[in-house]
């Protein structure tokens, strides 16, 4: 990053300060600008600090976008399901939109039934997969027999602005490119080696006083971030009380949550929610570990968290409690039993 903004020395030492404290160890790009040894060989940003087009982006987007998913959803399907049972399919983006979209390219390309139930939720940002899981619940409770695939793809580098200033600066810092893929059904399929969680309830809850410190626009240039240093205080501000909320819809309170599944927004965010819940630094490891390897993916990165959560091997039946922020500022919620 201190070569892609062509940084003085100062403003180099700054940066290095940022990136050390960011719990961030190390991410992920579909483009070949941001490795070290990669700076002659670029594809999206150029010499001379040329800040490409949204058209230019989005011919990224629509190749590469559509093949992270379709790794996702083949390893989530292994071993479970073949793609022409899926019943259902929810595609979820804020980093890139086209038509014929992923889930168009998605069926093509998993020779998915051309009669299948397809929706998208876009610009939704990071609590996205949440609320696409809460989508998916309501088809299987409509339909007893649904099999509903979810994939959750962001290309959030391929937005990186060239203009040195604290929003591009701290964007930079924590977003990073992923996709991550879930199977819901109402049944627990046959032959199934992988662990299973059973989708209780849901509730969210929108802080308009924070609308105007996380915001994600399209401008000429790219998508670009607004991400305020408040939003970890206005988290803090209300988070008791929104989980308190969301868990009494469930006849829970926070001594019943054996699993946090917290979505890695950043260090700050982590460390705020772990003090104000007054939670053991144990419970908060799985979005560390996800923070610290992947960074902040947007939509994908609470399924990484839940992954992490379920490779553990947990017990059966112990509770699982996932939250999740974007633009509004938009706290999204649900409760889950490990079964």
């Amino acid at each position: 990053m201190q070569d892609m903004y062509a940084l003085n020395q100062s403003q180099k030492r700054i940066l290095a300060y940022l990136y050390r404290q960011s719990g961030i160890r190390q991410r992920y790009s579909v483009l070949s600008d941001f490795s070290d040894h990669e700076l002659n060989n670029r594809q999206l940003f150029f010499e001379g600090n040329e800040n490409p087009t949204v058209a230019k982006r989005m011919e990224v987007y629509q190749s590469l976008a559509p093949q992270l998913a379709f790794s996702a959803v083949q390893h989530c399907l292994e071993g479970v399901a073949v793609s022409s049972e899926i019943t259902h399919l929810i595609t979820v983006s804020c980093t890139g939109m086209c038509a014929p979209g992923i889930d168009l390219q998605l069926v093509e390309m998993l020779q998915m039934s051309k009669s299948i139930f397809r929706t998208s939720v876009n610009f939704m940002g990071c609590y996205a997969a949440i609320h696409a899981l809460k989508m998916a619940n309501y088809i299987c409770n409509a339909e007893p027999n649904a099999l509903v695939a979810i994939v959750a793809v962001e290309l959030c580098t391929i937005h990186f602005q060239p203009k040195f200033s604290d929003d591009n600066a701290t964007s930079s810092m924590l977003f990073a490119d992923g996709a991550a893929a879930v199977l819901v059904s109402n049944q627990i399929l046959q032959n199934n080696s992988k662990a299973v969680i059973q989708l209780n309830n849901f509730y969210s809850s929108i802080e308009n006083k924070g609308k105007n410190d996380m915001a994600w626009q399209i401008g000429n240039n790219g998508f670009e971030m607004t991400l305020s240093s408040f939003i970890p205080t206005i988290i803090e501000s209300d988070i008791d009380v929104l989980v308190a909320t969301a868990l009494e819809k469930n006849k829970l309170s926070t001594p019943d949550i054996v699993h946090w599944c917290i979505h890695p927004g950043g260090r700050k965010i982590i460390d705020v929610i772990e003090q104000k819940l007054q939670l053991p630094p144990c419970k908060t490891i799985p979005s560390r570990y996800v923070l610290e390897n992947y960074g902040n993916m947007s939509s994908p990165s609470i399924l990484f968290v839940l992954n992490e959560i379920m490779k553990q091997k947990p017990l059966h039946e112990e509770s699982v409690f996932g939250i999740a922020f974007g633009p509004g500022l938009t706290m999204e919620t649900f409760t889950a039993t490990l079964i």
